[in-house]
């Protein structure tokens, strides 16, 4: 049967797919349109396979929260050019995936890879269909369910989309004086990065390297004061990068666990979080 131009519309506008790809495949498929559509499908699967390691230093970071304000998700995603981040297509995955991370409380980009979706194939499938689609490479950089079930969780994206960051924190205080600060929370992690919630949280074989460093640079001193030293060194680098004992940002004469007591009240905790940098 004769291809219209109508019927490459109608496919293109169905599937995304450029025109000309749509026109192939509505020949290569005698005009059956379901034919087609798999075709493309085929053809999107083998051209995202191309693709694979391509560098992605470009992308967003999105975070959804719960209607009750005391769950969200926030994904990353990673792609070639910021001209396909900009994309609907592109968005459109970030929203989906974010939904889907706060249904099943996915807690990493490896488990999400592999769960279900949308009743049809894994993520990973889903991933490697808009890869197809858009041209270009991608991956899914990190993904993070949080939580609250004493207070709430909110979030914060920096002005260039690459960095993001998602946070709860356990509170007696009402959900928009609470998210009001989680944002400047959120801005503080974003940036000055921590590596751990808190002191101990931070790998053991860290901390015994910084003590190896700090004891050399002590050797010379008293032995009744090197261990003084060393604890006082090992206070300071945990208040570099351990999120409750950093100096807060916008007044650093208080740690940012003082700084959460003083905006909501005693009894206030950053229960978790989770920062995102594409690129990093």
């Amino acid at each position: 049967m004769p291809i219209t131009a109508a019927d490459v519309r109608s496919l293109r506008e169905k599937t995304g797919a450029p025109m000309m790809d749509c026109k192939k495949a509505l020949e290569a498929t005698g005009g059956d349109f379901d034919g087609a559509e798999d075709h493309l499908r085929k053809l999107g699967l083998k051209a995202a396979g191309k693709k694979v390691g391509r560098a992605t230093g470009e992308g967003r970071c999105f975070f959804k929260i719960s209607e009750d304000g005391q769950s969200g998700a926030m994904v990353a995603v990673a792609c070639e050019t910021d001209f396909v981040a900009a994309t609907e297509d592109y968005n459109g995955f970030l929203h989906r995936l974010c939904d889907h991370i706060l249904e099943h409380k996915t807690p990493s980009a490896e488990a999400l890879l592999k769960e279900s979706w949308a009743g049809e194939g894994t993520v990973e499938d889903a991933l490697t269909e808009i890869i197809g689609k858009l041209g270009e490479n991608m991956s899914i950089a990190a993904a993070k369910f949080v939580s609250a079930s004493d207070g709430f969780v909110g979030g914060y994206i920096h002005h260039n989309m690459k960095i993001g960051v998602l946070s709860a924190l356990t509170t007696s205080a009402g959900r928009e004086e609470a998210e009001a600060v989680l944002k400047q929370l959120g801005m503080h992690a974003a940036a000055v990065p921590p590596t751990a919630l808190s002191r101990d949280e931070i790998d053991a074989d860290l901390i015994e390297r910084e003590k190896a460093i700090y004891r050399d640079e002590v050797k010379s001193k008293p032995a009744e004061i090197q261990d003084k030293i060393i604890a006082g060194k090992l206070n300071k680098f945990f208040a570099g990068v351990a999120l409750r004992e950093q100096p807060w940002v916008m007044d650093d004469s208080m740690s940012v666990e003082k700084a959460m007591v003083q905006a909501l009240g005693d009894g206030t905790v950053i229960q978790d979080y989770a920062r995102f940098n594409i690129g990093e």
